[in-house]
């Protein structure tokens, strides 16, 4: 649900008076917002990058970056994240004396996800299916345009969808506290890219907008333009023949941009000796999904590493 007037002015108030933020870039992500009996409290706001999005956002800030690192802040949903960019931004320029805020330094990242999101306010681009395809050609990076985003969105269809790319199997591998399972099986990533290929026409949302969706990957030409079930059709064919695993990677990337990843997430569980909640254990494994990020190099082809080597030239100036 998203944000009303009121609720909007004030999660944006608690963001722009909160002293941490002086000098700092400041990101603000999907996620639930801090509250305590119905408010949001400016206490809670302290404690934020503590949340589970902004935590795992957190997480992923390169290891090399010491000093000034930027403050995350949960937003709500996709749309409260861009309603929330544009109020603060009013809110500081109708009153900068009661903002820490550097408005050049204010960042969103948002779902990329099937259905798009516009955007009403004076900005460069329209919705976030413009933004995807200024920030991204051929599922990486196109670095000659990222400085004109301020609005960032993933360049797979969601966040939780980089806790599913091919890298991240060793991480699986390596989590020693409780073993991950997936349909009562230890991960095997390899195994949930076949279950989405194979639901993919389960899902109405993606099949209504089968169309615009499949333009996210014109540049494989043996999938371009293709209908939904020819395409689960082709990627398994194709991905049984490839023996190259950069091959076999283009084709899992392309899936992770088309198909949502959420659900596939939410599946893999602790094993019996885990003695938390099964929301609990996925939110410490996306922490150590995201130190695996913090340690890639900034290449345009590793999304989350690219984008914060791309804001950290703003503090280097």
């Amino acid at each position: 649900m998203s944000l009303n007037e009121t609720e909007l002015k004030e999660h944006c108030l608690n963001i722009i008076k909160s002293a941490r933020i002086r000098n700092r870039i400041v990101i603000l992500c999907e996620g639930v917002i801090s509250q305590v009996q119905g408010r949001r409290s400016p206490q809670l706001y302290k404690q934020m990058e503590q949340m589970p999005d902004a935590n795992f956002y957190n997480a992923c800030v390169p290891t090399w970056w010491k000093e000034y690192r930027p403050q995350f802040f949960n937003c709500g949903d996709r749309n409260d994240v861009l309603n929330t960019y544009f109020k603060i931004l009013d809110l500081h320029n109708a009153d900068s004396s009661q903002s820490f805020l550097n408005p050049d330094l204010l960042f969103a990242i948002v779902d990329l996800d099937v259905q798009f999101a516009e955007i009403e306010e004076d900005y460069s681009f329209k919705n976030t299916e413009d933004i995807f395809y200024s920030l991204y050609q051929q599922g990486n990076i196109n670095e000659s345009n990222t400085d004109h985003h301020r609005i960032w969105v993933t360049g797979l269809i969601h966040k939780e969808a980089y806790f599913l790319s091919p890298g991240i199997q060793e991480v699986f591998d390596n989590h020693y506290v409780s073993y991950p399972l997936y349909k009562e099986n230890l991960v095997n990533l390899e195994n949930i890219y076949l279950d989405m290929v194979n639901d993919m026409t389960d899902d109405k949302d993606l099949q209504i907008h089968w169309s615009r969706v499949i333009q996210r990957i014109s540049y494989l030409p043996n999938l371009d333009g293709v209908e939904i079930d020819k395409f689960q059709y082709s990627w398994n064919q194709e991905y049984c023949n490839y023996q190259s695993s950069d091959d076999k990677n283009k084709l899992i990337n392309a899936l992770l941009m088309l198909v949502k990843s959420k659900e596939y997430w939410k599946q893999i569980l602790p094993d019996n000796n885990w003695p938390h909640s099964e929301h609990k254990f996925r939110e410490q494994l996306s922490l150590e999904i995201g130190k695996f990020y913090s340690k890639l190099d900034g290449s345009v082809e590793n999304h989350i590493p690219c984008f914060f080597k791309t804001l950290y030239k703003l503090i280097e100036k």
